[in-house]
């Protein structure tokens, strides 16, 4: 099957010398990483199983988060968690957009707009959400970042998860939304825009005269939808959090200096798009966040330094509901159970792919290696 890092591995060198100078170095690294990821490159680990006599090999992922064969683990993980975390009320899905009018200046000044984006997308919705005329209350937020369209095009948005209701400023009372209503779109669309070029211009007078006028007299895209007890809304949120913007799946074929890879547009079929080559990896590494860059963050009640004031509100409406079955994290077959889903890899020894055994791993080195295989100082297997 093909995969990004063939794609890489062919293309990269030209990419790198053509673009090289002015690439960003998490650009350079996320392009060396997914060529590494899995390969000697990396290194390995040799396991042995008892009891069939089997040698399996096993190389190194290179953990980035960029990676398409990297990741899911971490997404169950998050989920897991967020879905323990849920409180027993309505929840909402927002999602806030900046034009593609600043699309151009966003992918040159990375930092500075995600940043932006993030803090006036929560103060926006913090400043609806207490006014009196609407809940009159401190919500709490999730928020993820995402960059891309489906067919990898820049789209820069923010998608909040928010429990449907908020904390009373003056009595420390939950006070409860109605169940389909959050905010006003109209409302928050305008506060949002309005804080996002005051921030701007505040943060880099420069770059704000490049905006084009019009900029701040669109309308600007948001969109409030009640969510159910956000648990779909979670696993979606999870798919993107730790996915990239191309899965290896989509890849369908890569000749003549071409990449063709699917894409499905929204309430469309499935649909293939074919870009050269070096214009394909382009597409895909604008999605390259800046290294350090956390695109999960938590705003309000659900912050980290309100650990303490969260659990005290969680215990207090969960005491307040009749079926607490409503608000468990049910068995869905999501969470994997014994050994059906474990894959033999250093980081997961998982069960032996030839007999079905759960014992076999590093930890039960084999008594030799095979025939024309030694393992480096650096415990890599390499021919003899």
């Amino acid at each position: 099957m093909l995969e990004l890092a063939d794609i890489f591995r062919e293309y990269g060198p030209a990419y790198l010398e053509k673009y090289g100078e002015r690439m960003l170095p998490g650009h350079k690294k996320a392009l060396q990483d997914i060529i590494s990821c899995r390969t000697e490159v990396l290194g390995g680990e040799v396991f042995y199983c008892d009891d069939c006599k089997e040698f399996l090999y096993g190389y190194h992922s290179c953990g980035n988060r960029h990676c398409p064969k990297c990741g899911q683990e971490r997404a169950d993980r998050w989920r897991d968690t967020q879905l323990r975390k849920r409180l027993p009320v309505p929840y909402f899905m927002v999602t806030l957009t900046l034009p593609h009018s600043l699309n151009s200046l966003a992918r040159s000044n990375q930092k500075l707009f995600y940043r932006l984006l993030f803090q006036t997308s929560a103060e926006a919705l913090q400043a609806v959400a207490l006014n009196q005329k609407w809940l009159g209350g401190e919500i709490g937020m999730v928020g993820a970042l995402h960059t891309w369209e489906r067919d990898m095009g820049y789209h820069l948005h923010v998608h909040y998860l928010i429990p449907g209701g908020g904390i009373d400023p003056q009595t420390g009372e939950w006070v409860a939304s109605h169940p389909k209503f959050l905010v006003p779109g109209s409302a928050l669309r305008s506060v949002f825009r309005a804080k996002f070029r005051d921030a701007l211009k505040a943060a880099a007078p420069e770059l704000f005269a490049q905006v084009p006028p019009e900029t701040w007299r669109t309308t600007w895209s948001v969109h409030c939808d009640p969510a159910g007890n956000g648990r779909h809304t979670l696993e979606y949120l999870a798919s993107y959090i730790y996915r990239v913007a191309l899965s290896n799946q989509r890849l369908v074929s890569m000749k003549d200096g071409n990449v063709t890879f699917r894409y499905k547009p929204y309430k469309k079929p499935w649909r293939t798009m074919t870009l050269p080559a070096l214009k394909f990896i382009s597409r895909f590494l604008q999605h390259v966040l800046p290294e350090g860059f956390q695109k999960v963050r938590y705003f309000g009640f659900l912050h980290p330094s309100a650990k303490a004031r969260f659990s005290a509100l969680k215990q207090s409406l969960e005491d307040k509901i009749l079926d607490p079955r409503d608000w468990s994290v049910p068995d869905d077959g999501t969470t994997p159970k014994g050994n059906e889903d474990k894959k033999h890899s250093p980081e997961h020894p998982g069960v032996c792919p030839h007999c079905g055994w759960d014992e076999g791993s590093a930890a039960n080195p084999p008594p030799s290696l095979p025939p024309g295989e030694v393992m480096d100082a650096h415990g890599r297997f390499v021919p003899g």
